[in-house]
């Protein structure tokens, strides 16, 4: 994961979770439909940081959650998308998750890499890693998915 994503030249907070893994109903093949397995998933969120684009601010930003992308409903979000049924590609996991992370104007852009880790004996796990951007959803179809606005309350 990329560890440069915040800027104070362009206004840009990073937020992330690591590790967080959970068991998902995930692939393709007959015995992954009977059995969970362990996924890893990893976010990285571009957050507009609005405090950096104020003409006179304090040196430190209110200590108001409502003004920050909130770290714990962000892995909520993902819970939930985790937990919604059985998906058949890492790559569809990936893509619902960044949606969930985008549904936050907030947002700017998110990096997700969905790991499943008990393919192969000899590998510590298999997986995806995708960037999406706000900007780029401009014409897609609405995520199947409700959305969910990070904040107090999530």
């Amino acid at each position: 994961m990329e560890s440069h994503i915040a800027s104070a030249a362009r206004a840009v907070r990073h937020v992330f979770i690591r590790d967080l893994v959970l068991p998902a109903s995930i692939g393709i093949y007959p015995h992954e439909h009977a059995a969970r397995q362990r996924v890893r998933i990893n976010v990285d969120l571009a957050v507009d940081d609005d405090w950096l684009r104020a003409a006179s601010r304090p040196r430190v930003g209110r200590e108001e959650l409502s003004r920050v992308v909130d770290y714990e409903a962000v892995a909520n979000a993902i819970r939930s998308v985790v937990a919604a049924g059985h998906i058949l590609l890492v790559e569809t996991l990936a893509e619902r998750v960044a949606e969930a992370c985008l549904a936050d104007a907030r947002v700017l852009s998110t990096r997700v890499r969905i790991e499943k880790l008990d393919v192969f004996a000899d590998a510590a796990s298999v997986g995806v890693e995708i960037e999406r951007r706000r900007s780029d959803l401009s014409t897609r179809a609405v995520p199947s998915q409700p959305e969910q606005q990070f904040g107090p309350g999530s």
